[in-house]
């Protein structure tokens, strides 16, 4: 395996993370599904060498470009899927039109933003609620599931369930799909009120009071970020964010988190100091890893 390094997300900490790792020579690909959290910033006053205000978007454009200039390939798209490759000696990241492997990830991916606020959700996790299609799919063998979402990434979850569910339907919380469903699937459009059960869940409840018997549901809203991308390879989360040590290393050999998914202040200095450390625990990992 050649001496390469995934970096998911092209953010602060994403890029800072690819300059180091790429300066201390990996080969470095960074996943983007396009402008992120600080390209939506309308101005950036108290960043560290600029005297005046710059926007998100252009600080974004100046670290992606730096980037390049260093030799760091750019695969654009949605990341739908991360696990073990096939000889377990490294990881698998899975997009529509891509695939990639490597010794060394980096969740770069920002903090998840978007969530829902569904009586339930929480109660209900690890009893019926998952997050993992490709990792608990087999335990919903001839079962009813749901998957709440209305894009790419749920499509994928669906997909991962179909073979072994003897139902699968796509909640779509009242939003307008955007990915195109198999008519096998059965799609409700409804606001999705509460998640129901005793022990486990048993059902769901929409808003218009109708309610759908099922025993299982799957979380795919809007696109998969580092939290969500974290669950599937069974990486320990503190709340919400990521879980890492001093070298921002989580529990799972190789895979490093920086940024906001790990929590803390959520300014950009922080994550290209995290992202900093990310990349260079990285390296070291790798190289160990390769015997260079």
């Amino acid at each position: 395996m050649e001496k390469k390094l995934i970096i998911i997300g092209a953010g602060p900490a994403g890029i800072s993370a690819a300059l180091y790792a790429r300066r201390a020579g990996l080969a470095v690909t960074v996943v983007t599904k396009g402008p992120g959290a600080l390209a939506k910033a309308e101005g950036i006053e108290n960043y560290y060498g600029f005297a005046e205000p710059v926007t998100g978007a252009e600080l974004e454009r100046r670290g992606i470009e730096g980037a390049k200039r260093l030799g760091v390939e750019f695969v654009t798209g949605e990341v739908l899927q991360i696990g073990f490759n096939d000889t377990f000696d490294g990881y698998k990241v899975e997009g529509a039109g891509f695939t990639l492997e490597a010794p060394s990830l980096v969740l770069a991916a920002g903090a998840s933003r978007k969530t829902l606020a569904v009586p339930g959700i929480a109660d209900f996790e690890g009893k019926g609620v998952s997050y993992c299609a490709v990792c608990d799919a087999f335990f919903y063998r001839q079962k009813r599931v749901a998957v709440i979402g209305a894009g790419a990434y749920a499509l994928h979850e669906a997909e991962a369930l179909a073979p072994h569910a003897s139902e699968v339907h796509i909640l779509t919380n009242g939003e307008t799909p955007t990915a195109t469903f198999p008519e096998s699937m059965i799609v409700h459009t409804e606001k999705v009120a509460a998640i129901v059960g005793d022990d486990r869940v048993t059902g769901v409840e929409f808003a218009d009071g109708t309610t759908l018997s099922i025993d299982g549901v799957f979380l795919a809203i809007g696109t998969a970020g580092s939290t969500a991308l974290a669950r599937k390879l069974g990486i320990l989360l503190d709340g919400a964010n990521i879980k890492v040590d001093e070298t921002m290393a989580t529990n799972v050999p190789g895979v490093f988190a920086a940024g906001d998914c790990t929590g803390g202040l959520l300014q950009v200095a922080k994550a290209v100091y995290e992202g900093a450390k990310a990349g260079l625990a990285a390296v070291k990992y790798v190289r160990e890893k390769t015997k260079a």
